[in-house]
């Protein structure tokens, strides 16, 4: 018999039942853990896909915690400057930033986890603590996570309830950006050292958060549409001063090398806006306003020299301006704005402290140009209206960012015209926004102003957004829907849409709500968000025919590269050309400025139009010769203007009396080292011409000088050498930030670009160096780079560019740029001989 036949039928028995007690068990314990989790009712963790090559499928933070405040501690610790005294050891120049945070959210969904955004961070302590009981709750994991999603993922042992408050406090380091994003290191050359055996290189910390980087600064919930009140403390040397989003409330020394900033309460923000900058920078005497203490800082040289004076003297006129346009007051007592020696964007609107580039904010009488004084003055009214749009009420994802950008530019297009009535602003913003969106617009690869939401997730789509389509057609579309409401319909309701959602997040749908409100105030009948979505939600624009034998009206999309009917044939390009004919009397600024905006296309494929335009300016030229060899300029402003365009077209396309002016002009300039406006709206010429000798001096008056005009002026004049061997060394020179300032890069390939010798350098060495020349403007640098190609091989080899590089940011603008390459190869191919024939004939 087996061994089984011994065991007793009792145990036998026993066992039966011991087992089906466990099962049992089992099955209740399984039930009542559905049960319980079903009452907690979690929100289960985001969940990222693990087959896709691709991003994430789920990158946007839960929406169960909702931030109220941020208290946070920030010391950079680099130095200012660095001693060079004889048996003084130099202190070793540092990157390190240390920090803590404490962040007071609430739960609206019951949840054991807690997602937020870092990035860059070390994280050295941390703790979350219920403030109803002030009891500390026991965090069981913690962890990043390795995608663009940059969640900081922090998991309890306990749930978070229900409509409790909780508080998580985080301590780490980081280190100072060097590529201009988020908490950045920028460095400036004083004119004399302080101190014998200092160095005249200056260091100062600053921020540029929008849109994402906030989280390399703090961890934080980096969203716009989770607002919150800002505590912010600022450790900094002594010697130096910290600026914030608020006016500081204390300053004290901690000890013999540090001293504490510590900021009033910000209003209710959004996470891009924080903003603060440690420098030895000095301000200019208040900008008058009734309320605000406005003040502009810049460097020492610069603020003694008086460069920021025109600034000052026009920021409150232009903050009054909107107070009184809008009736919303601005909402705090400060205003500060700065002029930044490095920055990526030209502005950054940070709540309180704007910041700029130092071209965008800095004016020097008889140096700086008039189209300088302009568009510091648009900037500026530009970011101040953001304080309103954008500020105040902010958009709700950045798919939608066209509400802030498009009314800024809209905005500051009334508000100059308001302070600076001699500009004609109106005039110029039709001339300058309309074609620049008309371009980008006639293209299959644009996008609608109101992308869907899920196509905008990540940092580098969200950076693809910021182009002409949002800032242009943004503001082109308010002000046709301006046209169609009526202006002061159109004012009204947009009174009542930041009054409605002020310090909140607002959507488009939002906007036309409100002013569908101000419509029907005023007894119109126009259904505002039936007109207006196809405007934001499609691409392109219509071309409208009118059959004038039977009164037909029928549109259809304007597309360049279209297989079917479109440029692009509607009509024959000599009748477009022939209408520049008119130009030999013309005068007035905004027909030449729009002809010779579109003659550069011609330009660009043939490098044909240089006789033609050398006859059409000949008479235009003599007209201001006299204030021109005199170093003057005609009263009328729009004349200023036409004066600038004459002495430049003249130039860059061989008028013997031009050329001999900028010469002589420029050799004087070489020989007694003095400087005047028209020697620097001349100084490609001579460069243009000359060699070694010319270039050099230009390159060395560009490191010497420490005037903004002048150096953007010979940063784009030193591109204009033909000799090959000079451009290959001025690209080498973008390499290099102790040379050429990271936020000038992609603009100094894209001036050599525009010089036929340089075309093809510069489409090689972005290749070579696009890790580093990307961190820059990518998008703009691929639209200078590309925009002579018109061959199957140029089309061939971008084709390769977009699948064999990480193009980031750039992603949409090489996909413009293939389709209008494309553009080029179909249009030339079609126009070439009739449009060589044109030019050759006006020229015979």
């Amino acid at each position: 018999m087996a061994k089984e036949s011994f065991i007793s039928k009792t145990v036998a028995i026993t066992f039966v039942v011991m087992t089906c007690s466990v099962i049992a068990g089992m099955i209740t314990m399984i039930i009542l853990y559905k049960t319980q989790i079903s009452e907690l009712n979690p929100t289960p963790r985001p969940t990222f896909s693990t087959t896709t090559t691709g991003p994430p499928p789920v990158m946007r933070l839960p929406k169960y915690l909702v931030p109220e405040t941020y208290t946070v501690y920030l010391q950079p610790h680099l130095y200012t400057k660095i001693i060079e005294k004889v048996n003084v050891t130099s202190p070793n120049q540092t990157l390190l930033f240390t920090g803590n945070s404490t962040v007071v959210f609430h739960c609206v969904q019951t949840t054991r986890a807690i997602y937020l955004h870092s990035k860059d961070l070390t994280i050295m302590d941390s703790s979350v603590v219920s403030l109803k009981d002030n009891a500390r709750l026991k965090i069981n994991e913690m962890k990043h996570h390795e995608d663009v999603s940059d969640f900081l993922e922090i998991q309890l042992n306990e749930a978070l309830e229900k409509g409790k408050n909780y508080s998580l406090f985080l301590s780490f380091q980081g280190e100072m950006s060097q590529s201009l994003d988020g908490l950045y290191l920028s460095s400036y050359h004083a004119d004399v050292a302080a101190e014998e055996g200092d160095s005249r290189e200056r260091f100062l910390a600053a921020t540029n958060m929008e849109p994402t980087e906030t989280r390399r600064v703090f961890p934080c919930f980096d969203e716009p549409e989770m607002k919150a009140v800002f505590h912010v403390t600022i450790v900094h040397r002594i010697g130096t001063r910290a600026l914030g989003n608020e006016q500081k409330s204390v300053s004290n020394m901690l000890d013999d090398y540090w001293q504490y900033t510590k900021f009033n309460p910000t209003p209710k923000m959004s996470t891009y806006l924080f903003a603060f900058v440690v420098s030895e920078f000095e301000q200019s005497s208040s900008s008058p306003h009734d309320r605000v203490d406005i003040q502009t800082f810049a460097r020492p040289e610069a603020i003694k020299a008086r460069h920021a004076d025109y600034a000052a003297s026009i920021t409150g006129k232009i903050l009054s301006f909107y107070e009184k346009y809008l009736e919303i007051n601005y909402q705090q007592k400060t205003l500060d704005q700065i002029a930044l020696p490095d920055l990526a964007p030209a502005a950054m609107e940070n709540w309180g402290l704007v910041t700029y580039q130092e071209g965008a904010l800095l004016y020097e009488e008889g140096v700086s140009s008039l189209l300088e004084k302009e568009w510091i003055a648009t900037l500026i009214a530009h970011e101040l209206a953001h304080q309103w749009f954008g500020n105040l009420v902010t958009m709700k994802w950045w798919n939608q960012i066209w509400l802030n950008e498009g009314f800024a530019t809209y905005m500051a297009t009334i508000a100059v015209e308001h302070v600076e009535p001699m500009f004609q602003m109106t005039d110029v913003f039709v001339m300058r926004d309309f074609q620049q969106a008309f371009e980008e617009d006639a293209l299959a690869s644009s996008h609608p102003l109101n992308v869907p939401e899920q196509e905008i997730q990540t940092s580098s789509a969200i950076i693809g957004m910021f182009d002409s389509i949002t800032y242009s057609k943004g503001a082109l579309v308010l002000r046709m829907l301006a046209g169609l409401v009526g202006k002061t319909t159109f004012h009204n309701g947009v009174k009542i849409y930041l009054r409605d959602f002020m310090y909140k997040n607002a959507d488009q749908n939002d906007l036309w709500d409100s002013i569908q409100k101000a419509v029907e105030m005023d007894n119109g009948h126009t259904e505002v968000a039936k007109v207006m979505e196809p405007w934001t939600n499609q691409i392109g624009y219509p071309v409208i025919t009118i059959n004038t034998t039977n009164g037909e009206i029928y549109q259809k999309q304007f597309l360049f590269n279209d297989t079917a009917e479109s440029e692009a044939k509607l009509a024959n390009v000599t009748l477009a050309l022939n209408l520049t004919r008119f130009l030999r009397n013309e005068t007035a600024y905004i027909p030449w400025e729009s002809a010779i905006r579109n003659l550069k296309y011609f330009d660009l494929m043939f490098d044909r139009s240089e006789a033609y335009l050398r006859e059409q300016v000949t008479d235009l030229y003599k007209y201001f010769r006299n204030y021109t060899d005199s170093s003057t300029v005609p009263e009328d402003h729009s004349l200023q203007h036409s004066q600038i365009l004459a002495i430049d077209v003249a130039c860059s396309n061989g008028l013997p009396e031009c050329i001999s002016m900028a010469s002589k002009m420029y050799a004087n300039w070489m020989k007694i080292n003095g400087t005047n406006t028209y020697v620097l709206y001349t100084l490609w010429t001579p460069v243009a011409a000359g060699g070694k000798k010319e270039w050099e001096f230009a390159w060395d008056k560009f490191q010497s000088t420490t005037d903004t005009s002048e150096k953007d002026q010979l940063r784009s004049a030193l591109a204009c050498t033909k000799k090959i061997w000079l451009l290959n060394r001025y690209l080498e020179y973008t390499l290099d930030p102790e040379k050429i300032r990271l936020m000038e890069v992609a603009s100094t390939i894209y001036y050599i670009a525009r010089n036929v010798a340089g075309q093809a350098l510069t489409w090689n060495f972005i290749r070579a160096h696009w890790d580093y020349v990307s961190e820059g403007d990518a998008a703009s640098l691929i639209s200078g780079v590309t925009s002579r190609f018109s061959t199957q091989f140029e089309l061939e080899e971008l084709e390769r560019f977009s699948t064999d590089y990480i193009l980031g940011s750039a992603d949409r603008a090489v996909n413009q740029a293939i389709e209008q390459t494309q553009v080029n190869i179909q249009w030339v191919a079609e126009h070439k001989d009739v449009i060589l024939e044109w030019f050759e004939a006006q020229t015979a």
